[in-house]
């Protein structure tokens, strides 16, 4: 391999080419996603589903999907099935079956004995607070538990009685015996299973002891022969007690790499502060539009392709970093420009009436579904004497030389229709202009024009009698702060935005619509991308906006 080739390489390729180079594991790439299933997928496990999954596909290898299910308290099937839905939905499909660590619950207590047996654990009838006590600051040494002497007889005793649930809850657990002087806090004598008579959403009643995620993740990876066990930076300080599990058990040395998991602005991504916002209604659910979860984000129409060529794109790197909102935004903007068909809608309508054009009259005008797409073709919009247009693109007076819209006097182009000219417009008591009266130019037609008329301005349309009634989402950030979590002694909900959704109950669509099918993507002409949402149905339109056409966000915070 050259070295401009290997400057190319992200670091953990480069390890997985000299793995391969050097024919370890006769050249096997295995990896592996193993999600928690007690809560949704967020764009942080975006990232690393791109990480295992894109590692396995560029080197021909494998990739499992495995649940560490080892806490019945917290995890439930929806999350699990959530989860796979995700998975899929991005684009990715795992090896096999999805594998759940709850498969391995026999095989890693016979772990647990054996490291009983060979005097590496011992059953501690110590409380919680008494552990954490005992295990001190990584700045002094630890002290050992009383009862770190047992004999090998009475631990395994012990345990098998704490198997068979002779004991309550949180009175007995099984550490490793390992170190107590060490600076590394994982390495002080770590719990190994506890006492939990739960019900476990696969097991059942099967057991009421529980392995310890860091006991039961590392041997997982170890089962199933995985040869490089991809993670985020926080398990650094983790790798020497997975590796102490393998030298001492003498199973499969999967070999752990860490790399700094994705932040993103105005998005947080701890399933706890996740849950909270669900359980006291600031968002309708796990797949509220404003959400960062997967499920969220493809309510709101992010494409897939999109969020996964923004994973890519942020690279792989040993430091965490915050990445800007705007930047996935950009990726959503550029998928969606390529790919959608432009359609007409008015969010805030006021009546527009073209005095001179014929009553009862009606033309269809042809518009291009994407001038992105030379293979889009396009469809027939119905033209009337009586429009909506938007409310913001008339003034009843002109606001400046640079103002294109329509005001007394000026003249605009219908978007694929005709030059309309303003005379007059009618008011409420309250001053609100609720009728605007024009004139149009018979002969400029859009593909043609022969009237000579000029129009800097272009404004979108819907006709009256054909329009169809929508309900709008009109979503912002969910946070007011980019970083709402790094705030010393604040809650993260006190920067919670109020604002973050604006529902408009009716607004008017070009017919077109009425067909929107659930999850399909549209651009509203100068208004920004939107997505019919998941319950959308062709009686009860509902529209969810995902992004505007420009990045507003940065504007306005100027």
């Amino acid at each position: 391999m050259s070295d401009t080739t290997k400057e190319k390489l992200n670091f953990i390729e480069q390890i997985i080419e000299e793995d391969i180079a050097n024919g370890k594991h006769e050249g096997r790439i295995h990896t592996r996603f193993p999600p928690e299933p007690n809560g949704y997928l967020h764009i942080g496990h975006a990232k690393a589903i791109t990480v295992s999954f894109g590692i396995a596909e560029k080197y021909n290898g494998k990739a499992n999907l495995r649940f560490d299910d080892t806490n019945p308290t917290t995890e439930d099937t929806e999350y699990v099935e959530s989860i796979q839905k995700d998975i899929n939905w991005l684009g990715y499909e795992w090896e096999g079956n999805a594998l759940f660590t709850s498969d391995y619950f026999p095989q890693l207590h016979a772990f647990a004995v054996k490291l009983i047996q060979k005097g590496l654990a011992y059953v501690d009838d110590s409380t919680p607070e008494e552990i954490a006590e005992q295990k001190g600051v990584p700045t002094k040494p630890g002290t050992e538990s009383p009862f770190r002497s047992r004999s090998i007889e009475e631990n395994l005793d012990l345990f098998e009685r704490m198997k068979n649930g002779e004991f309550e809850d949180g009175s007995r657990v099984l550490r490793a015996k390992i170190d107590m002087t060490s600076p590394n806090m994982h390495m002080r004598d770590p719990v190994l299973y506890r006492i939990k008579k739960e019900h476990h959403h696969r097991t059942g009643d099967d057991w009421c002891i529980y392995p310890m995620y860091d006991f039961a993740h590392g041997q997982s990876d170890s089962i199933e022969n995985i040869t490089h066990s991809l993670c985020s930076l926080e398990f650094r300080h983790h790798r020497p007690l997975y590796d102490w599990f393998i030298e001492n058990l003498e199973i499969f040395p999967s070999r752990q790499i860490e790399f700094a998991r994705m932040n993103v602005e105005y998005m947080i991504t701890s399933k706890r502060r996740l849950l909270k916002l669900v359980n006291e209604n600031y968002v309708a659910g796990w797949d509220d539009p404003r959400m960062p979860t997967i499920s969220g984000m493809r309510r709101r129409g992010f494409p897939p392709k999109a969020i996964r060529d923004f994973c890519v794109s942020t690279g792989l790197t040993k430091r965490d970093n915050m990445i800007e909102m705007s930047k996935l935004e950009q990726f959503v903007r550029q998928e969606l420009n390529a790919t959608t068909s432009r359609v007409m809608a008015v969010l805030n309508p006021v009546k527009l009436v073209i005095t001179n054009y014929p009553e009862g009259q009606v033309e269809q005008m042809s518009l291009v579904n994407n001038p992105e797409d030379e293979n889009s073709g396009t469809r027939e919009v119905p033209f009337s004497r009586e429009l909506y247009i938007e409310r913001d693109d008339f003034k009843t007076e002109p606001q400046g030389r640079k103002y294109y819209r329509l005001a007394p006097e000026k003249n605009v182009r219908l978007k694929g229709a005709y030059i309309i000219h303003c005379e007059d417009f009618i008011t409420n008591d309250a001053g609100e202009v609720t009728e605007i009266h024009c004139t149009y130019y018979p002969d400029s037609k859009s593909g043609s024009d022969t009237s000579g008329v000029k129009a800097k301005g272009t404004l979108h349309w819907v006709s009256i009698p054909h329009a169809i009634e929508a309900k709008v989402n009109v979503y912002d950030r969910l946070f007011s702060d980019p970083t709402p979590m790094a705030h010393e002694g604040k809650d993260f909900l006190e920067f919670y935005n109020k604002e973050s959704l604006q529902v408009i109950e009716k607004a008017y669509c070009e017919p077109s619509l009425a067909n929107a099918q659930a999850g399909e993507r549209f651009q509203f002409m100068r208004l920004g991308y939107f997505c019919a949402d998941e319950q959308s149905t062709s009686d009860n339109l509902t529209f969810n906006r995902t992004v505007t056409l420009k990045d507003t966000w940065a504007k306005k915070n100027k």
